[in-house]
């Protein structure tokens, strides 16, 4: 008798299991947060690849991109699926691309604010204070600085017990909002940022001292009140902003998934890779990986994955 097909990819369960491991979803923020496996896809055997595709946000381009690869899992960190759903219909344009993605046996995983507590805002941190690579390829060393995190997770997952949401970065030695700019741009490879500083200041902005950053990534909105010199994130509101400058801080904003996105391409991307590996090695001795199945896979970042807005200049005749 033939040995029954697996209701899910094998391969789909190593990838969930493994982000699990890397960014348990006990650490995202349930009070508002949807995180985990959204889309559970039946498996159809030999139609998909043993591929990941990596996104900040699940448009209907990227669903595309998906079917027309092949992947079998999508990883969105943004969560498709936010607030309850009283129907699944093909009017709504992000229900449409579930359907989709579920007709082709593709599912869907969202780490969300799990990602926020333990990877993305530490990475963050990195880059302001020249901790890597990205932060100032030129560099000679790092800024000497201390961290603490702005909302600690209480009963954090053992060995995650640093985790939390947002993060403060005080310097030692006072850094020039320009030297700042600078590694932010490098770091998150962008070629302008939005910056707001008090109205008081008329000379040369870019000499402005920063002793302390709030920073986290996406929406900013956690980082009022803070007692910090410069707000970095990926978006404030224009009365937030003001509210700032107006206390004596500077901002600094680069879109909302502006913040996120480069993490997922390199960061992410390098961790999940082994930790996929160690899944597949643990389904084949228990017995659960599907015979003649291979054991090579891929991750990918989207080509068409990127923030609504772009900064367009007026001289620009095309864009």
């Amino acid at each position: 008798m033939p040995a029954s097909i697996p209701r899910v990819s094998p391969f789909t369960q190593a990838v969930v299991q493994a982000m699990r491991k890397l960014y348990p979803e006990k650490l995202a923020d349930s009070s508002f947060d949807n995180t985990g496996l959204l889309l559970e896809a039946p498996y159809r055997q030999q139609h998909l690849k043993n591929s990941v595709l990596l996104t900040v946000d699940l448009t209907k381009a990227v669903a595309d991109e998906a079917i027309n690869r092949g992947d079998s899992v999508i990883i969105a960190y943004h969560p498709i699926i936010f607030r309850p759903l009283k129907s699944l219909t093909q009017a709504n344009s992000q229900q449409h691309s579930l359907l989709r993605l579920a007709q082709e046996g593709i599912s869907v995983y969202s780490p969300h604010t799990a990602v926020d507590a333990v990877g993305l805002n530490e990475w963050l941190a990195d880059i302001v204070t020249c901790s890597n690579e990205f932060g100032n390829p030129g560099a000679s060393k790092t800024t000497v600085h201390e961290r603490s995190v702005i909302t600690p997770i209480k009963d954090a997952v053992e060995g995650f017990e640093g985790a939390g949401y947002g993060k403060i970065v005080r310097f030692r030695t006072p850094q020039k909002l320009g030297d700042i700019i600078g590694r932010i741009t490098s770091g998150l490879v962008l070629p302008s940022l939005h910056v707001a500083v008090p109205q008081s200041v008329t000379a040369d902005k870019s000499q402005i001292k920063i002793s302390s950053i709030g920073l986290c990534a996406g929406s900013g909105s956690m980082l009022n009140g803070l007692d910090v010199d410069l707000l970095f994130t990926g978006e404030l509101s224009h009365h937030e902003a003001l509210a700032a400058i107006e206390q004596g801080k500077c901002v600094i904003t680069t879109f909302h998934s502006n913040t996120e996105r480069l993490y997922l391409m390199t960061t992410m991307q390098n961790k999940l890779f082994p930790e996929i590996r160690k899944q597949i090695d643990a389904s084949i001795k228990a017995g659960t990986w599907e015979q003649g199945l291979t054991m090579d896979f891929q991750i990918d970042a989207s080509h068409v994955d990127r923030d609504p807005f772009e900064m367009v200049a007026s001289h620009r005749k095309e864009w």
